[in-house]
C-alpha cells in the first residue's frame, strides 16, 4: 500500500504587496530586495481573515481536484508556524470550517519544514492502514507578525501569506506514490532563526520593554542560515534518491522550500539539475513557511509540470534547524 497525492490545492490572498509599497515603511528599496531574495511582490490577508479560512479555501480545492467530499477526510494534518491563537491549534479550526467533527486534527510545529513532518506522518498514517484519506496543510499569516521599519526590514521583506493542501489517499498501484520520507533537526542553530518573545519560560510572558526593543519579531542571521540551507537541502535530496536506488539522472522535477532564490539556485547548481527541472515561485509570494512546497505544487500541477509516472522531490531546510525531503512517483 503506497500514498498517493489525489489533489492538490492552494490559496493567497487578494492584496498584492510589491517591494515598492515596503518603501514607505522602510528604508528599503526594490532593486536590494531583489538581489538579496529574488522577491518581488508578495501576498497579506486583509483584516479579519485567519489561517482557518484560507486553508479551507486551499483543502476544498484539493478536495474537488482529488473528486472527493469534505466528509470523506479521516483526519488533518496541519503545519504552521503562525496559529491563528496560541492554542488550540489551527487544525481543529480547520476541521470546524470543513464540518468535520470527530476525526483527529494534529499541528505541527517545525517551520519550513513543517509540510514534509506533516507528510511523513500522514505517509505512516496510511501505510499502516490506520487511516486511508488524510488532509495535509501547510498556511501562515506572517504581515500580521513582522516590524515593518528599517530596524526589520532584513527578515521583513521575505515574508508572505498563504495556503496549500494536498488530498493524501491510499492506493496499490504499486508504481506511484510518496517513496520516502526522510527528517532531521539539530537543535543546536534554534537560535540562528527563532522568536524569541512571547515565551513561557518567562514570566509575564511579554512585557512592553521587550516589545520596545522588538524582541517578540523573528531574527535571524541570515548568513549562518545560507551556509547550512544550501548543503542540507542537496544532501537531503541525494539521501532520498539513494534510499530508492536512484539518482540525480532520473529526477524529473524539483520543488524546494521558497526561502530565497539565491538558495534555490545554489541547490540547483549543486545538484546539476536545470531551471526547468526546479520550481520557483518565490518571486510573486515570497516565504510563506509551510505553505511554500504546497503552494508550489499546486502550481505545478496546473501549469502542467507534472505527468503521470514523473520522479518529484520535495525538499526543505528553516527555522531549528530542520530539513528533510520526500521522493514521490507522480
Amino acid at each position: 500500500m503506497r500514498t498517493v497525492i489525489a489533489g492538490t490545492g492552494f490559496y493567497v490572498p487578494d492584496r498584492v504587496v510589491t517591494n515598492e509599497e515596503l518603501t514607505r515603511y522602510m528604508d528599503t528599496s526594490d532593486e536590494w530586495i531583489v538581489e538579496r531574495s529574488g522577491i518581488r511582490e508578495r501576498r497579506w490577508v486583509d483584516e479579519g481573515m485567519s489561517g482557518a479560512d484560507m486553508a479551507r479555501r486551499a483543502s476544498l480545492m484539493a478536495l474537488e481536484e482529488a473528486g472527493l467530499e469534505p466528509g470523506a477526510v479521516e483526519a488533518i494534518v496541519l503545519a504552521t508556524l503562525s496559529p491563528d491563537h496560541f492554542f488550540p491549534g489551527t487544525g481543529v479550526f480547520l476541521q470546524k470550517e470543513l464540518g468535520l467533527p470527530g476525526i483527529p486534527a494534529l499541528d505541527v510545529r517545525t517551520q519550513c519544514t513543517g509540510f514534509l513532518y506533516g507528510m511523513s506522518v500522514a505517509d505512516a498514517w496510511i501505510r499502516t492502514g490506520q487511516h486511508k484519506t488524510v488532509l495535509l496543510v501547510g498556511v501562515e499569516i506572517h504581515s500580521t507578525g513582522l516590524d515593518l521599519t528599517t530596524r526589520g526590514r532584513d527578515i521583513s521583506v521575505l515574508f508572505g501569506d498563504g495556503a496549500g493542501a494536498v488530498v493524501l489517499t491510499a492506493d496499490d498501484d504499486g508504481e506511484r506514490g510518496i517513496l520516502s520520507t526522510h527528517l532531521h533537526a539539530d537543535g543546536r542553530y534554534a537560535e540562528v532563526l527563532w522568536a524569541e518573545f512571547a515565551s513561557s519560560k518567562h514570566h509575564p510572558r511579554i512585557t512592553r520593554e521587550l516589545m520596545d526593543e522588538g524582541r517578540h519579531y523573528p531574527r535571524m542571521q541570515g548568513k549562518e542560515v545560507f551556509k547550512h540551507a544550501i548543503v542540507r537541502m542537496p544532501e537531503a535530496v541525494q539521501e532520498a534518491l539513494t534510499a530508492n536506488g536512484l539518482t540525480v539522472a532520473d529526477l524529473d522535477l524539483l520543488i524546494p522550500h521558497q526561502a530565497n532564490l539565491r538558495i534555490t539556485q545554489m541547490v540547483q547548481r549543486r545538484l546539476g539539475l536545470s531551471e526547468d527541472q526546479v520550481v520557483s515561485n518565490i518571486d510573486r509570494y515570497g516565504n510563506t513557511t509551510a505553505a511554500t512546497i504546497p503552494i508550489a505544487l499546486a502550481e505545478s500541477v496546473r501549469g502542467g509540470r507534472l505527468e503521470r509516472g514523473n520522479l518529484l522531490c520535495l525538499v526543505a531546510f528553516g527555522s531549528g534547524f530542520t530539513w528533510g525531503s520526500a521522493l514521490v512517483r507522480w
